[in-house]
Protein backbone atom coordinates (compact mmCIF):
# COMPACT_ATOMS: atom_id res chain seq x y z
CA UNK A 1 0.00 0.00 0.00
CA UNK A 2 1.40 3.67 -1.05
CA UNK A 3 1.30 6.09 1.85
CA UNK A 4 2.70 9.93 1.76
CA UNK A 5 3.48 12.51 3.74
CA UNK A 6 1.17 15.18 3.01
CA UNK A 7 1.13 19.19 3.10
CA UNK A 8 0.23 19.68 6.46
CA UNK A 9 -0.69 23.33 6.87
CA UNK A 10 -3.11 25.84 5.50
CA UNK A 11 -2.88 29.49 5.18
CA UNK A 12 -4.61 31.63 7.81
CA UNK A 13 -3.67 29.05 10.37
CA UNK A 14 -1.53 30.99 11.91
CA UNK A 15 -4.45 33.70 12.83
CA UNK A 16 -5.47 30.76 14.86
CA UNK A 17 -2.50 29.18 16.51
CA UNK A 18 -0.74 26.31 14.58
CA UNK A 19 -1.53 22.57 15.11
CA UNK A 20 1.12 20.14 14.10
CA UNK A 21 0.11 17.38 12.06
CA UNK A 22 1.48 15.66 8.91
CA UNK A 23 -1.91 14.38 7.21
CA UNK A 24 -3.29 16.79 4.60
CA UNK A 25 -3.71 16.67 0.47
CA UNK A 26 -3.15 19.91 -0.56
CA UNK A 27 -0.34 22.14 -0.55
CA UNK A 28 -0.78 25.96 0.34
CA UNK A 29 2.18 27.53 0.40
CA UNK A 30 0.21 30.77 2.02
CA UNK A 31 -1.48 33.65 1.57
CA UNK A 32 -0.68 34.97 -1.51
CA UNK A 33 0.08 34.03 -5.15
CA UNK A 34 3.23 36.01 -4.98
CA UNK A 35 5.35 37.47 -2.78
CA UNK A 36 3.97 40.85 -1.60
CA UNK A 37 5.67 43.73 -0.65
CA UNK A 38 4.24 44.88 3.17
CA UNK A 39 7.21 43.67 5.78
CA UNK A 40 5.16 43.12 8.19
CA UNK A 41 3.30 40.20 5.96
CA UNK A 42 6.75 39.27 4.92
CA UNK A 43 7.72 39.05 8.22
CA UNK A 44 4.47 36.95 9.45
CA UNK A 45 5.21 34.75 6.98
CA UNK A 46 8.64 34.01 8.20
CA UNK A 47 7.65 33.61 11.56
CA UNK A 48 5.35 30.45 10.62
CA UNK A 49 8.86 28.98 9.73
CA UNK A 50 9.93 29.36 13.25
CA UNK A 51 7.16 28.43 15.01
CA UNK A 52 7.59 25.21 15.36
CA UNK A 53 10.54 25.41 17.70
CA UNK A 54 8.36 26.95 20.67
CA UNK A 55 5.32 24.83 20.01
CA UNK A 56 3.59 22.67 22.69
CA UNK A 57 5.62 19.62 21.93
CA UNK A 58 8.65 21.25 20.37
CA UNK A 59 11.10 22.57 23.36
CA UNK A 60 7.74 22.43 24.81
CA UNK A 61 6.75 19.11 27.89
CA UNK A 62 7.35 16.89 24.73
CA UNK A 63 10.89 17.61 24.07
CA UNK A 64 12.11 17.58 27.73
CA UNK A 65 10.15 14.01 28.66
CA UNK A 66 11.63 12.48 25.70
CA UNK A 67 15.07 14.07 25.35
CA UNK A 68 16.75 15.50 28.17
CA UNK A 69 14.93 12.97 30.67
CA UNK A 70 17.02 10.14 28.38
CA UNK A 71 20.22 11.41 29.79
CA UNK A 72 21.84 10.75 32.60
CA UNK A 73 20.54 14.65 34.93
CA UNK A 74 17.13 13.30 35.98
CA UNK A 75 14.07 10.95 36.60
CA UNK A 76 10.07 10.98 36.58
CA UNK A 77 9.15 9.85 39.98
CA UNK A 78 5.61 9.00 40.92
CA UNK A 79 4.06 8.21 44.10
CA UNK A 80 1.86 4.95 43.68
CA UNK A 81 1.17 5.50 40.80
CA UNK A 82 -0.03 9.34 41.47
CA UNK A 83 1.44 11.30 37.93
CA UNK A 84 2.44 7.92 36.37
CA UNK A 85 0.90 9.59 33.37
CA UNK A 86 0.96 6.10 31.41
CA UNK A 87 4.78 6.10 31.75
CA UNK A 88 5.37 9.72 30.52
CA UNK A 89 7.98 11.29 32.94
CA UNK A 90 8.95 7.74 33.62
CA UNK A 91 9.82 5.46 30.47
CA UNK A 92 11.66 7.84 28.17
CA UNK A 93 14.23 8.58 31.43
CA UNK A 94 14.96 4.49 31.39
CA UNK A 95 14.69 4.15 28.06
CA UNK A 96 11.88 2.33 27.70
CA UNK A 97 10.81 4.11 24.91
CA UNK A 98 7.72 3.17 22.71
CA UNK A 99 6.34 4.65 19.29
CA UNK A 100 2.94 5.88 21.33
CA UNK A 101 5.21 7.48 24.56
CA UNK A 102 4.42 11.11 24.15
CA UNK A 103 8.01 12.52 24.05
CA UNK A 104 8.56 10.61 21.51
CA UNK A 105 6.03 12.02 19.00
CA UNK A 106 8.12 14.88 18.13
CA UNK A 107 8.34 13.81 14.82
CA UNK A 108 5.64 15.21 13.72
CA UNK A 109 6.62 18.98 14.48
CA UNK A 110 9.60 19.00 12.73
CA UNK A 111 8.01 17.53 10.14
CA UNK A 112 5.39 20.30 9.91
CA UNK A 113 8.25 22.90 10.38
CA UNK A 114 10.02 21.63 7.39
CA UNK A 115 6.85 21.57 5.15
CA UNK A 116 5.25 24.74 6.30
CA UNK A 117 9.04 26.03 5.65
CA UNK A 118 9.30 25.04 1.60
CA UNK A 119 5.95 26.40 0.91
CA UNK A 120 7.61 29.86 1.91
CA UNK A 121 10.81 29.04 -0.06
CA UNK A 122 8.58 28.62 -2.85
CA UNK A 123 6.78 31.62 -2.46
CA UNK A 124 9.69 33.69 -1.73
CA UNK A 125 11.30 32.90 -5.06
CA UNK A 126 12.91 28.89 -4.68
CA UNK A 127 16.60 27.78 -3.96
CA UNK A 128 17.82 29.54 -7.29
CA UNK A 129 16.75 32.66 -6.06
CA UNK A 130 16.66 35.41 -3.59
CA UNK A 131 19.25 33.88 -1.99
CA UNK A 132 19.03 36.51 1.17
CA UNK A 133 15.56 35.68 1.69
CA UNK A 134 16.18 32.36 1.40
CA UNK A 135 19.40 31.07 3.26
CA UNK A 136 17.22 32.20 6.45
CA UNK A 137 14.42 28.97 5.31
CA UNK A 138 17.33 26.43 4.15
CA UNK A 139 18.90 26.92 7.49
CA UNK A 140 15.69 26.42 10.13
CA UNK A 141 14.55 23.46 7.27
CA UNK A 142 18.33 22.41 7.97
CA UNK A 143 17.63 23.09 11.79
CA UNK A 144 14.43 20.73 11.77
CA UNK A 145 16.09 18.05 9.74
CA UNK A 146 18.92 17.57 11.86
CA UNK A 147 16.76 17.23 15.55
CA UNK A 148 15.04 14.53 12.89
CA UNK A 149 17.94 12.55 12.27
CA UNK A 150 20.04 13.55 15.73
CA UNK A 151 16.46 11.18 17.29
CA UNK A 152 14.97 8.96 14.28
CA UNK A 153 18.51 8.16 12.30
CA UNK A 154 16.96 7.89 9.24
CA UNK A 155 14.36 10.42 7.89
CA UNK A 156 13.37 11.72 4.57
CA UNK A 157 15.40 14.77 3.06
CA UNK A 158 12.62 16.91 2.03
CA UNK A 159 13.57 19.71 -0.25
CA UNK A 160 10.16 20.45 -1.41
CA UNK A 161 6.65 19.35 -0.43
CA UNK A 162 5.78 16.45 -1.90
CA UNK A 163 2.67 15.65 -4.72
CA UNK A 164 -0.32 13.84 -3.75
CA UNK A 165 1.26 10.79 -5.35
CA UNK A 166 4.83 10.52 -4.39
CA UNK A 167 5.96 8.52 -0.99
CA UNK A 168 8.41 9.68 0.96
CA UNK A 169 11.36 7.86 1.58
CA UNK A 170 13.91 7.47 5.18
CA UNK A 171 17.49 8.18 3.97
CA UNK A 172 20.27 6.94 5.37
CA UNK A 173 21.18 8.77 8.24
CA UNK A 174 24.98 9.47 6.75
CA UNK A 175 23.51 10.65 3.57
CA UNK A 176 21.01 12.98 5.57
CA UNK A 177 24.10 14.55 7.51
CA UNK A 178 25.97 15.31 4.35
CA UNK A 179 22.56 16.72 3.20
CA UNK A 180 22.60 19.31 5.95
CA UNK A 181 26.13 19.78 5.67
CA UNK A 182 25.85 21.38 2.21
CA UNK A 183 22.51 23.28 2.87
CA UNK A 184 24.34 24.74 5.64
CA UNK A 185 27.49 25.66 3.42
CA UNK A 186 25.33 27.08 0.46
CA UNK A 187 23.56 28.96 3.00
CA UNK A 188 25.79 30.38 4.87
CA UNK A 189 27.31 33.52 2.55
CA UNK A 190 23.64 34.29 2.35
CA UNK A 191 22.67 34.89 5.80
CA UNK A 192 23.37 38.00 7.64
CA UNK A 193 26.04 38.80 10.04
CA UNK A 194 23.67 40.67 12.29
CA UNK A 195 23.27 39.76 15.27
CA UNK A 196 20.66 42.09 17.78
CA UNK A 197 17.10 42.14 18.46
CA UNK A 198 15.96 41.78 14.43
CA UNK A 199 17.42 38.24 14.41
CA UNK A 200 17.43 37.13 18.21
CA UNK A 201 15.18 33.54 17.56
CA UNK A 202 16.06 33.57 14.04
CA UNK A 203 18.67 31.92 11.80
CA UNK A 204 21.29 34.34 10.76
CA UNK A 205 25.17 33.65 9.65
CA UNK A 206 26.03 32.76 13.78
CA UNK A 207 23.07 30.03 14.12
CA UNK A 208 24.05 28.27 10.93
CA UNK A 209 27.78 27.87 11.86
CA UNK A 210 26.71 26.43 15.59
CA UNK A 211 24.43 24.38 13.60
CA UNK A 212 27.30 22.98 11.52
CA UNK A 213 29.61 22.79 14.81
CA UNK A 214 27.43 20.44 16.08
CA UNK A 215 27.17 17.92 13.13
CA UNK A 216 30.54 17.85 12.39
CA UNK A 217 31.62 17.62 16.35
CA UNK A 218 29.10 14.61 16.57
CA UNK A 219 30.39 13.72 12.65
CA UNK A 220 31.63 10.12 13.61
CA UNK A 221 28.35 9.36 15.26
CA UNK A 222 25.93 9.75 12.34
CA UNK A 223 28.14 8.24 10.01
CA UNK A 224 29.07 4.87 11.48
CA UNK A 225 25.90 2.39 12.50
CA UNK A 226 24.30 3.60 15.83
CA UNK A 227 25.43 0.49 17.74
CA UNK A 228 28.98 0.79 17.05
CA UNK A 229 29.62 4.20 18.25
CA UNK A 230 31.97 4.70 21.12
CA UNK A 231 33.87 7.02 22.71
CA UNK A 232 36.59 6.37 20.63
CA UNK A 233 35.29 6.59 17.40
CA UNK A 234 36.95 7.95 14.23
CA UNK A 235 35.85 11.75 13.45
CA UNK A 236 37.21 12.92 10.46
CA UNK A 237 35.53 16.47 10.60
CA UNK A 238 37.39 17.57 14.03
CA UNK A 239 39.77 20.17 11.91
CA UNK A 240 36.37 21.64 10.20
CA UNK A 241 35.00 21.27 13.64
CA UNK A 242 37.57 23.73 15.13
CA UNK A 243 37.26 26.04 12.02
CA UNK A 244 33.61 26.78 12.18
CA UNK A 245 34.16 27.27 16.16
CA UNK A 246 36.79 29.97 15.48
CA UNK A 247 34.66 31.87 12.88
CA UNK A 248 32.28 32.52 15.46
CA UNK A 249 34.77 33.40 18.04
CA UNK A 250 37.09 35.42 15.71
CA UNK A 251 33.60 37.30 14.99
CA UNK A 252 33.89 39.01 18.50
CA UNK A 253 30.04 38.99 19.18
CA UNK A 254 30.14 36.92 21.53
CA UNK A 255 30.99 36.07 25.35
CA UNK A 256 30.94 34.14 28.02
CA UNK A 257 30.10 36.88 30.43
CA UNK A 258 30.19 37.46 34.30
CA UNK A 259 27.94 35.17 35.90
CA UNK A 260 25.88 32.16 35.28
CA UNK A 261 22.37 31.88 36.21
CA UNK A 262 21.36 35.25 35.35
CA UNK A 263 21.28 33.57 31.93
CA UNK A 264 18.34 31.86 32.77
CA UNK A 265 16.15 33.74 34.02
CA UNK A 266 12.90 35.58 32.91
CA UNK A 267 14.23 38.34 31.44
CA UNK A 268 16.72 37.10 29.56
CA UNK A 269 16.84 37.86 25.67
CA UNK A 270 18.94 39.39 23.56
CA UNK A 271 21.05 41.30 25.62
CA UNK A 272 22.77 37.59 26.82
CA UNK A 273 25.95 37.75 24.56
CA UNK A 274 26.60 33.53 25.05
CA UNK A 275 23.36 32.75 23.63
CA UNK A 276 24.02 32.54 19.50
CA UNK A 277 20.62 30.99 19.26
CA UNK A 278 17.84 30.39 21.89
CA UNK A 279 13.85 29.97 21.57
CA UNK A 280 12.46 33.29 22.69
CA UNK A 281 9.27 32.46 24.76
CA UNK A 282 8.02 35.88 24.98
CA UNK A 283 4.30 36.93 26.46
CA UNK A 284 4.19 40.32 24.78
CA UNK A 285 5.30 38.43 21.36
CA UNK A 286 3.42 35.43 21.91
CA UNK A 287 0.87 35.98 23.99
CA UNK A 288 -3.44 35.53 22.87
CA UNK A 289 -2.00 37.00 19.42
CA UNK A 290 -0.82 34.87 16.05
CA UNK A 291 1.43 32.09 17.87
CA UNK A 292 0.17 30.17 21.43
CA UNK A 293 2.56 31.85 23.86
CA UNK A 294 5.80 29.69 25.75
CA UNK A 295 3.13 25.91 24.55
CA UNK A 296 4.43 23.89 27.23
CA UNK A 297 7.67 25.63 28.34
CA UNK A 298 6.94 25.25 32.25
CA UNK A 299 9.99 23.49 33.51
CA UNK A 300 10.39 24.52 36.82
CA UNK A 301 6.54 22.88 37.45
CA UNK A 302 8.16 19.87 37.24
CA UNK A 303 11.01 20.33 39.65
CA UNK A 304 9.01 21.98 42.32
CA UNK A 305 8.08 20.31 45.96
CA UNK A 306 4.85 19.32 44.17
CA UNK A 307 2.89 20.16 47.57
CA UNK A 308 3.71 24.03 47.53
CA UNK A 309 0.85 24.94 49.90
CA UNK A 310 3.24 23.19 52.11
CA UNK A 311 5.87 25.32 52.62
CA UNK A 312 6.58 28.43 54.53
CA UNK A 313 7.56 30.56 52.02
CA UNK A 314 7.30 28.94 48.85
CA UNK A 315 10.14 28.36 47.27
CA UNK A 316 9.83 31.82 45.34
CA UNK A 317 8.64 33.34 47.59
CA UNK A 318 4.84 33.40 46.33
CA UNK A 319 1.74 31.21 46.04
CA UNK A 320 1.68 29.51 42.52
CA UNK A 321 -1.64 29.76 40.90
CA UNK A 322 -1.86 26.40 39.82
CA UNK A 323 -0.33 23.07 41.50
CA UNK A 324 2.61 21.69 40.67
CA UNK A 325 3.29 18.40 39.57
CA UNK A 326 7.11 18.36 41.45
CA UNK A 327 8.05 14.92 39.23
CA UNK A 328 11.69 15.28 37.95
CA UNK A 329 13.91 14.55 40.43
CA UNK A 330 17.90 14.43 40.10
CA UNK A 331 20.64 11.84 39.62
CA UNK A 332 22.79 11.39 42.40
CA UNK A 333 25.34 11.21 39.09
CA UNK A 334 24.38 14.89 38.14
CA UNK A 335 24.64 15.94 41.69
CA UNK A 336 27.93 14.68 42.20
CA UNK A 337 29.04 17.12 39.48
CA UNK A 338 27.94 20.24 41.27
CA UNK A 339 30.90 19.90 44.27
CA UNK A 340 33.47 22.55 42.69
CA UNK A 341 34.08 25.28 45.63
CA UNK A 342 32.98 28.86 44.69
CA UNK A 343 30.66 27.59 41.16
CA UNK A 344 27.84 29.89 41.36
CA UNK A 345 26.36 26.53 39.31
CA UNK A 346 25.77 25.08 42.54
CA UNK A 347 23.01 27.47 43.40
CA UNK A 348 20.94 26.21 40.99
CA UNK A 349 20.84 22.48 43.13
CA UNK A 350 18.90 21.97 45.69
CA UNK A 351 20.09 19.44 48.53
CA UNK A 352 19.90 19.55 52.35
CA UNK A 353 18.28 22.64 54.07
CA UNK A 354 17.11 24.59 51.07
CA UNK A 355 16.67 28.54 51.39
CA UNK A 356 14.46 29.16 48.17
CA UNK A 357 15.21 32.30 46.87
CA UNK A 358 14.18 36.07 47.14
CA UNK A 359 11.93 37.89 44.33
CA UNK A 360 15.27 38.58 42.78
CA UNK A 361 15.94 35.19 42.91
CA UNK A 362 18.70 35.65 44.73
CA UNK A 363 19.35 32.38 47.43
CA UNK A 364 17.28 33.26 51.05
CA UNK A 365 18.79 33.31 54.50
CA UNK A 366 15.99 31.89 55.67
CA UNK A 367 15.30 28.20 54.97
CA UNK A 368 11.88 27.21 54.08
CA UNK A 369 9.63 25.24 56.10
CA UNK A 370 7.75 21.93 55.89
CA UNK A 371 4.15 21.81 57.37
CA UNK A 372 2.11 18.28 57.22
CA UNK A 373 -0.98 19.62 56.69
CA UNK A 374 -1.63 22.90 54.48
CA UNK A 375 -4.62 24.24 56.59
CA UNK A 376 -3.28 23.79 60.60
CA UNK A 377 0.39 24.19 59.69
CA UNK A 378 1.66 21.49 61.49
CA UNK A 379 5.44 21.32 60.83
CA UNK A 380 6.43 18.34 59.50
CA UNK A 381 9.89 16.83 61.22
CA UNK A 382 12.95 15.55 58.99
CA UNK A 383 15.34 12.99 60.91
CA UNK A 384 17.31 15.69 61.85
CA UNK A 385 14.75 16.98 64.02
CA UNK A 386 13.94 20.39 62.09
CA UNK A 387 11.16 21.30 59.79
CA UNK A 388 13.21 22.43 56.79
CA UNK A 389 12.96 21.54 53.83
CA UNK A 390 15.43 18.98 52.80
CA UNK A 391 15.47 17.32 49.44
CA UNK A 392 17.19 13.79 49.72
CA UNK A 393 19.88 12.14 48.08
CA UNK A 394 21.87 10.18 50.11
CA UNK A 395 20.32 7.01 51.94
CA UNK A 396 17.14 7.73 49.52
CA UNK A 397 14.80 4.41 49.29
CA UNK A 398 12.65 3.29 46.61
CA UNK A 399 8.91 2.20 46.95
CA UNK A 400 9.48 0.57 43.54
CA UNK A 401 12.29 1.31 41.58
CA UNK A 402 11.18 -0.32 38.17
CA UNK A 403 8.50 1.63 38.09
CA UNK A 404 9.93 5.26 39.96
CA UNK A 405 7.41 4.90 42.64
CA UNK A 406 8.60 6.62 46.05
CA UNK A 407 5.76 5.65 48.15
CA UNK A 408 2.38 7.47 49.37
CA UNK A 409 1.81 10.45 48.17
CA UNK A 410 0.67 11.44 51.42
CA UNK A 411 3.92 11.05 53.01
CA UNK A 412 5.78 14.57 53.06
CA UNK A 413 8.76 12.43 53.22
CA UNK A 414 8.09 10.99 50.14
CA UNK A 415 8.12 14.65 48.19
CA UNK A 416 11.56 15.25 49.67
CA UNK A 417 12.94 12.18 48.00
CA UNK A 418 15.69 13.48 45.02
CA UNK A 419 17.28 16.49 45.12
CA UNK A 420 15.54 19.25 42.34
CA UNK A 421 17.45 21.48 40.27
CA UNK A 422 16.12 25.27 39.70
CA UNK A 423 17.83 26.73 36.42
CA UNK A 424 14.72 28.49 34.71
CA UNK A 425 13.40 30.42 37.72
CA UNK A 426 9.63 31.93 37.22
CA UNK A 427 8.33 35.08 38.11
CA UNK A 428 5.22 35.20 39.97
CA UNK A 429 3.26 37.94 36.75
CA UNK A 430 4.30 34.84 34.31
CA UNK A 431 2.68 32.41 36.72
CA UNK A 432 -0.58 34.79 37.33
CA UNK A 433 -0.99 35.57 33.89
CA UNK A 434 -0.03 32.48 31.73
CA UNK A 435 -1.16 29.70 34.29
CA UNK A 436 2.21 27.54 34.57
CA UNK A 437 3.89 29.49 31.35
CA UNK A 438 7.72 30.48 31.65
CA UNK A 439 9.06 33.70 29.54
CA UNK A 440 12.62 32.46 30.07
CA UNK A 441 14.18 32.07 26.49
CA UNK A 442 15.69 28.32 26.51
CA UNK A 443 19.23 28.75 24.71
CA UNK A 444 20.38 25.76 21.74
CA UNK A 445 23.54 26.94 20.65
CA UNK A 446 25.71 29.64 23.13
CA UNK A 447 29.50 30.58 23.08
CA UNK A 448 30.39 28.24 25.82
CA UNK A 449 29.18 25.48 24.05
CA UNK A 450 31.58 26.64 20.91
CA UNK A 451 34.53 27.29 23.41
CA UNK A 452 33.71 23.44 25.10
CA UNK A 453 33.36 21.99 21.69
CA UNK A 454 36.48 23.27 20.92
CA UNK A 455 38.50 22.15 23.59
CA UNK A 456 36.73 18.77 23.14
CA UNK A 457 38.37 18.57 19.61
CA UNK A 458 41.61 19.72 20.95
CA UNK A 459 41.72 16.41 22.87
CA UNK A 460 40.14 13.80 20.36
CA UNK A 461 43.74 15.07 18.48
CA UNK A 462 42.41 18.46 16.72
CA UNK A 463 45.13 21.07 15.78
CA UNK A 464 44.85 23.66 17.92
CA UNK A 465 44.65 27.14 17.07
CA UNK A 466 44.70 30.76 18.30
CA UNK A 467 47.13 29.62 21.12
CA UNK A 468 43.85 27.75 23.01
CA UNK A 469 44.26 24.57 24.83
CA UNK A 470 41.74 22.52 25.87
CA UNK A 471 42.63 23.72 29.49
CA UNK A 472 42.28 27.58 28.80
CA UNK A 473 38.89 27.31 26.78
CA UNK A 474 37.72 25.14 30.26
CA UNK A 475 38.93 27.77 32.12
CA UNK A 476 37.15 30.26 30.20
CA UNK A 477 33.64 28.91 30.67
CA UNK A 478 34.47 28.49 34.49
CA UNK A 479 35.52 32.20 34.89
CA UNK A 480 31.72 32.55 34.31
CA UNK A 481 30.73 30.73 37.02
CA UNK A 482 33.42 31.65 39.35
CA UNK A 483 34.98 28.01 39.42
CA UNK A 484 38.60 27.27 39.88
CA UNK A 485 40.43 26.72 37.13
CA UNK A 486 41.68 23.35 35.81
CA UNK A 487 45.52 22.90 35.89
CA UNK A 488 46.60 21.06 33.67
CA UNK A 489 45.53 19.08 30.59
CA UNK A 490 42.11 17.70 31.17
CA UNK A 491 40.80 14.48 30.35
CA UNK A 492 37.76 13.53 28.27
CA UNK A 493 36.07 12.84 30.91
CA UNK A 494 36.86 15.95 32.90
CA UNK A 495 35.22 17.76 29.81
CA UNK A 496 31.98 16.04 29.69
CA UNK A 497 31.47 16.48 33.26
CA UNK A 498 32.03 19.73 32.57
CA UNK A 499 29.83 20.11 29.69
CA UNK A 500 27.07 18.41 32.48
CA UNK A 501 27.67 21.81 34.69
CA UNK A 502 27.55 24.18 32.29
CA UNK A 503 24.60 22.63 29.99
CA UNK A 504 22.16 20.76 32.27
CA UNK A 505 18.66 20.81 31.47
CA UNK A 506 19.50 22.07 27.87
CA UNK A 507 19.12 19.72 24.80
CA UNK A 508 22.33 18.33 24.68
CA UNK A 509 23.14 15.69 27.78
CA UNK A 510 21.69 12.97 25.44
CA UNK A 511 23.66 13.69 21.97
CA UNK A 512 27.21 14.14 24.36
CA UNK A 513 26.71 10.48 26.09
CA UNK A 514 26.19 9.00 22.91
CA UNK A 515 29.31 10.93 21.25
CA UNK A 516 31.05 9.35 24.38
CA UNK A 517 30.00 5.69 24.55
CA UNK A 518 28.04 6.71 27.85
CA UNK A 519 24.44 6.42 27.21
CA UNK A 520 23.80 3.40 28.57
CA UNK A 521 25.29 3.55 31.80
CA UNK A 522 24.44 7.07 32.69
CA UNK A 523 22.62 6.09 35.82
CA UNK A 524 22.96 3.73 38.68
CA UNK A 525 19.62 4.08 39.00
CA UNK A 526 18.57 3.79 35.55
CA UNK A 527 20.36 0.53 34.87
CA UNK A 528 18.87 -0.58 37.85
CA UNK A 529 15.22 0.43 37.05
CA UNK A 530 15.26 -1.28 33.41
CA UNK A 531 18.46 -3.50 32.93
CA UNK A 532 17.56 -4.43 29.66
CA UNK A 533 16.58 -1.70 27.89
CA UNK A 534 19.50 0.24 29.65
CA UNK A 535 21.97 -1.87 28.06
CA UNK A 536 20.13 -1.79 24.65
CA UNK A 537 22.31 0.26 22.32
CA UNK A 538 19.33 0.12 19.75
CA UNK A 539 17.81 2.96 22.30
CA UNK A 540 20.07 5.81 20.83
CA UNK A 541 17.77 6.39 18.63
CA UNK A 542 13.78 6.71 19.61
CA UNK A 543 11.26 4.58 17.65
CA UNK A 544 9.33 6.00 14.69
CA UNK A 545 5.84 7.85 16.03
CA UNK A 546 2.89 5.45 15.67
CA UNK A 547 0.96 8.31 13.94
CA UNK A 548 4.13 8.63 11.37
CA UNK A 549 4.34 4.76 11.01
CA UNK A 550 0.53 4.92 10.30
CA UNK A 551 0.85 7.96 8.07
CA UNK A 552 3.80 6.02 6.26
CA UNK A 553 3.05 2.37 5.59
CA UNK A 554 6.21 1.82 3.59
CA UNK A 555 8.55 2.62 6.17
CA UNK A 556 10.47 0.28 8.62
CA UNK A 557 10.07 0.34 12.44
CA UNK A 558 13.94 1.35 13.93
CA UNK A 559 15.52 -1.86 15.24
CA UNK A 560 15.13 -2.52 18.82
CA UNK A 561 11.07 -1.88 18.95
Amino acid sequence: MKSYIKNVLIAGMAAAGMASCTDLDTEIVGNYIELPDDPIVVSSEFEGCYHYTRNEAWFGRNFWEGVFLAGDEALGINWNGSYEDNGRYRDGAIHRFRPDLQGVGLMGDMLSGVTYTNGRIKLFGGMDGKDPMVAPLRAIRAYYTFWMMELYGDVPILERNLEADEVAERKPRAEVARWIEQELLEAIPHLTETNDVTTYGRPNKWMAEALLVKLYLNWGVYTNPITTVDGSTPNPKLNECIKWCDEIINSGLFEVGDGYRKKFFPDNGVHIRDFIYAVDFDPEKYGNGTWKYAGGHELNRFWDFKKYNLLEPCIWNWTPKNSVAGVYILTPEAVSRFNLPGDERNEMVATADFPGYDLDFKLRTEPIKVFTDARHRRPYVNADGNSNLTYIVDGFEWANLSLLDVGPEDNVANHLKGARLFKYPVRQEDDLLWERKQSNDIPVFRFADILLTKAECILRGGTPTLGHTAASLMNTVRDCAHAPHVEGTPSLDDLLDERGREFIEEPWRRNDLIRFGKFENCSAWKVAANPTGMNDKNMRLMPIPTGEMNTNTNWTQNPGY
